[in-house]
């Protein structure tokens, strides 16, 4: 299983930035196949859909989403973004020829990038799949054999596109529109890399499909597109992990995830993210959900500069089930704008956003949400709750909730509180022999506990000792 938790690291003489982050290595691979120069033209687009061979629409696709990114101003609310320089970053890097199957064949310096990680163990663990991203391409992919059998798919979305084109050219932006928002476009105009999975019918993938996204270069922009699509009465669950180097120049991360859940069937997709804190996290991630199917979303928000994500899922069937586990922690300098949205277009359907966020050392959290009731959605119910846990008094939580409710027949909850660690809280802890460190560790883990449960035991593992990190040196 790939790690994200960081520990106390030094290595003293290269010229990275470094603090308490275990990820933040870079190596200067000379892996790179290819390198485009830094800023985003019609050429370079041009280019990247020639070298991956695509077929005629897809440039086309990529051309007029490049024309709505340039249309586009930087959204005013949220985090502040304007720091990003877009003709300082590099939109696309090749690290190598091709994906390989076997560790064995991964080159040198990629291979001991993701060795220091752990991502090979994931093989040994027998996890079903794993996919591995370095910069702008997969280059390590697996799937049990299994799995295969099923008729389940699990290639890089450059892959997918190469060998179905017409069930990608069916599904691709069908749910997230390259018009959809400015960073959307970009992705749908620079996409490179991404996993495309497909569940066949009533095929139940009973172990998570894994994978790892890794920015190694600075001054990058990584732009995976992601298409899930679930077959009637089939079920899976996806999980991602990102990191990346610590350099002084800030990176963008542009992702987009689409996820299409069929007639009874249900997806659960799992991000923990823990970027370096130099990175802009700007993500689009949205399902569209059929009849009596079923959408997870569980989202993990740690590290970056800035992260503005906001999973949300489309109940288009009767019956439709949406249901969104949040959680973000901002330290200093950080501000995590993160949510969730729920659109309900038909009867009986239902949807949970549970939100929490802990803020430290002058860090900022926004719960940003939207619930919308169509007026064919009938006896549907929605509930959301935001839990804001503050560390200080320079820290800071916000709460934006829209409800834009058009049928009568329904039930809608919202609650939100924010909290902080209470000097008798500590007191008691300290009283049975805790330090006040641990006491503040086991009532934050504590307030987290009813989201990390809903993780796989190994990932569980991993948020814990996360935020077991994330906490020390917080007294004050």
């Amino acid at each position: 299983m790939a790690r994200f938790a960081a520990k106390k690291t030094s290595k003293p003489g290269d010229s990275l930035i470094r603090d308490d982050y275990e990820h933040g290595y870079s190596f200067d691979t000379d892996s790179y196949e290819f390198k485009s120069g830094k800023g985003l033209t019609e050429k370079i687009i041009h280019q990247l859909s020639r070298m991956k061979n695509e077929p005629k629409w897809m440039l086309e696709t990529r051309l007029r989403a490049f024309g709505e990114f340039q249309a586009r101003p930087n959204p005013m609310w949220g985090g502040d973004l304007s720091p990003i320089k877009f003709d300082d970053i590099s939109y696309y890097l090749k690290p190598t020829e091709k994906v390989v199957k076997s560790w064995a064949d991964v080159p040198k310096d990629v291979k001991e990038t993701f060795d220091r990680i752990g991502v090979p163990k994931a093989e040994r663990k027998f996890l079903a799949g794993v996919k591995a991203q370095y910069d702008s391409e997969v280059v390590y992919g697996s799937l049990k054999s299994t799995w295969v059998k099923d008729g389940v798919i699990f290639l890089s979305m450059d892959e997918g596109l190469a060998k179905y084109p017409d069930l990608v050219k069916e599904y691709f932006g069908s749910v997230i529109p390259l018009n959809d928002n400015k960073y959307a476009a970009l992705n749908t105009a620079v996409w490179s890399g991404g996993s495309f999975v497909y569940v066949p019918k009533n095929v139940h993938v009973k172990m998570p499909l894994q994978t790892y996204f890794r920015i190694n270069a600075e001054a990058f922009g990584q732009f995976e597109r992601t298409l899930i699509i679930v077959d009637e009465g089939a079920s899976v669950h996806y999980i991602e992990g990102c990191t990346a180097p610590q350099f002084n120049s800030t990176s963008l991360h542009s992702a987009v995830v689409e996820i299409i859940v069929k007639k009874g069937a249900r997806c659960q997709y799992t991000t923990v993210q823990n970027w370096y804190k130099n990175i802009y996290n700007l993500v689009t991630k949205r399902a569209h959900v059929s009849e009596e199917g079923q959408m997870v979303w569980t989202d993990f928000n740690m590290g970056s500069k800035v992260t503005m994500k906001y999973p949300s899922f489309i109940l288009a069937g009767k019956g439709a089930k949406g249901e969104t586990l949040s959680m973000a922690l901002a330290g200093e300098g950080q501000h995590q704008d993160t949510g969730s949205k729920a659109t309900h277009l038909a009867p009986y359907t239902s949807s949970t956003i549970i939100a929490k966020s802990i803020s430290k050392g002058g860090g900022r959290t926004s719960y940003r949400g939207k619930v919308f009731i169509s007026p064919n959605a009938h006896h549907s119910k929605n509930t959301v709750v935001c839990d804001a846990l503050l560390l200080d008094d320079k820290s800071r939580s916000d709460t934006y909730p829209v409800d834009q409710v058009y049928n009568n027949q329904v039930e809608i909850q919202h609650e939100a509180t924010v909290s902080k660690i209470g000097d008798d809280q500590l007191f008691y802890l300290m009283t049975r022999g805790m330090s006040e460190e641990n006491s503040r560790k086991m009532i934050v883990n504590g307030f987290i506990a009813d989201l990390v449960k809903k993780l796989p035991l190994e990932y569980a593992v991993e948020m814990n000792r996360l935020i077991d990190f994330e906490m020390e040196g917080s007294i004050g």
